[in-house]
């Protein structure tokens, strides 16, 4: 039997930041198990924490401390980083952050801007004593649910979203192998970009990666995210996070990358085209370079990223062979009666999607950072 859960942390709510958190767990061999929290300045604890990231079998990029900081200085979100230590030894993490909107709700997510959240342990008793953790403060804070971006299912007894798949392949050790494992007709438009003269170009500025994005999301009619949170990704993350542009002839921005180093993985996660980048094959070309250069560096794994079924990325993803792999995001629900359905596919956000596609984009780019934020 596990011990008792950890007391809840005190929450300073004139201050609107959490408290130290520090609770002793029950009796016996587990009573040196301790829920600490981390806080946003301390650096020391942060490099323990991110040491316990990198070695963790379960831990994602997005259980990086540097997301706290992010995601605090960014959005203004609160975020609550419980770490669990046995004999000053960490053996847990659940970074946590609060998203409060009267459009979309309130919730305690971890990790809200991440496809991969919850609990990264190595013991049961860890991982118990940080979802009980994060369901106490669930207590205080009174949000409509918890969600926690799992990977694997953890609790068939609790509501989940299987709405996402995840798309990860190998990269193998040869540059020629890779190539002829993409399927024919995806592998012949990467050809095409190839020949069409296309370059790829690293960029530690955000200028025309923004500009490339911005103006993709724009016309499938979503909000942008704000220049300033990429570059805070850059410098916040610096040789883990890398910009790669794909530049046609004549030098102009065609497709855009920002790419996400971890362990031995590359994960390709925001990105944008220009509208004449589909007849250069650009798009193709991009994340061939990219996993081309992955392969020089001697990477193993290609992580495509979430997509929802059903949609065009899903099916580019699958026309590049790559398999999709389940989500599962679970959930406790406290004032909602169902799992949040805040994406474009929800039926009732159509007319707002269309309606944004025809706002001019410099009104877009205005407005989108206060919607987003809410989004997470």
């Amino acid at each position: 039997m596990s011990a008792a859960a950890p007391a809840l942390p005190d929450v300073d709510t004139q201050r609107g930041a959490p408290a130290s958190a520090h609770a002793s767990s029950g009796a016996g061999a587990a009573a040196q198990l301790e829920v600490k929290q981390l806080q946003v300045d301390d650096a020391a604890t942060a490099r323990r924490w991110d040491e316990f990231v990198r070695g963790c079998p379960s831990a994602t990029f997005f259980h990086l401390s540097g997301w706290q900081r992010v995601i605090q200085r960014q959005f203004k979100h609160r975020c609550f980083f419980f770490y669990v230590e046995r004999d000053g030894r960490i053996e847990g993490v659940l970074p946590l952050a609060e998203v409060k909107s009267r459009l979309f709700g309130h919730a305690l997510v971890s990790l809200p801007f991440a496809v991969y959240g919850g609990v990264a342990a190595e013991t049961p008793e860890a991982a118990d004593h940080l979802e009980q953790m994060a369901q106490r403060l669930c207590q205080t804070l009174s949000p409509d649910h918890l969600e926690l971006r799992n990977i694997q299912r953890r609790h068939q007894d609790w509501p989940h979203q299987d709405l996402y798949v995840t798309f990860r392949k190998e990269i193998l050790e040869d540059e020629e192998a890779n190539m002829l494992a993409i399927p024919r007709k995806q592998r012949a438009m990467v050809r095409k970009g190839i020949k069409n003269a296309l370059k790829a170009e690293i960029d530690r500025d955000v200028k025309r990666f923004f500009a490339l994005y911005a103006d993709n999301v724009h016309r499938h009619g979503t909000p942008a995210m704000p220049r300033r949170y990429f570059q805070a990704l850059l410098d916040e993350f610096g040789d883990a996070a890398e910009v790669l542009i794909v530049t046609g002839p004549q030098g102009e921005p065609l497709s855009g990358v920002l790419s996400f180093y971890f362990r031995d993985e590359v994960l390709p996660y925001y990105a944008g085209d220009a509208v004449a980048a589909r007849d250069l094959a650009a798009n193709d070309f991009k994340y061939w370079e990219l996993m081309r250069r992955a392969c020089a560096r001697g990477l193993k794994v290609f992580d495509y990223g979430r997509s929802k079924q059903g949609t065009g990325s899903y099916a580019f993803k699958k026309n590049w062979g790559f398999e999709p792999t389940p989500l599962n995001y679970e959930y406790r629900l406290y004032k909602r009666d169902a799992v949040p359905q805040n994406n474009p596919s929800n039926a009732k956000y159509q007319l707002m999607i269309k309606a944004w596609r025809r706002l001019p984009i410099g009104v877009a780019n205005w407005l989108g950072p206060h919607i987003v934020r809410s989004l997470g």
